[in-house]
């Protein structure tokens, strides 16, 4: 890696942050009670990565390009950290059930979503 592509990943990051921040709003906007914005975050970034990386193992992309918007764009978009611990506060919110969904259904529709991605990206 290189000092171009390190800066590009970071600002990949930055930007991907940005977008995750604003649709976040959005959807809280429009729905409480459940943590919506983090599950369709996390499924749609897992989604593009997936296409991402199948373009790029198609050798459609170059793999720079995969890095950047892999990593730093789809890196800063998707948010781990923050779906575990609304997970942990509708647990301790006494929602049970929608905690169970939100972890576990997150983790089953991201990696679906993720797998979706890489059957486009190869086959484009």
């Amino acid at each position: 890696m290189n000092a171009l592509e390190l800066l590009l990943v970071a600002v990949g990051g930055g930007v991907g942050a940005a977008l995750r921040f604003l649709l976040d709003g959005v959807v809280k906007a429009r729905v409480s009670g459940f943590p919506l914005g983090t599950v369709v975050i996390n499924v749609s970034g897992s989604l593009v990565l997936g296409v991402l990386t199948g373009l790029g193992q198609a050798g459609t992309i170059p793999l720079p390009v995969v890095t950047v918007l892999g990593t730093g764009m789809m890196g800063g978009y998707t948010t781990f950290s923050t779906a575990s611990v609304e997970t942990v506060q509708l647990l301790r919110s006494g929602k049970p059930r929608l905690a169970v969904l939100n972890g576990l259904g997150m983790l089953v529709v991201s990696v679906g979503a993720a797998a979706l991605g890489l059957l486009i990206g190869r086959n484009t």
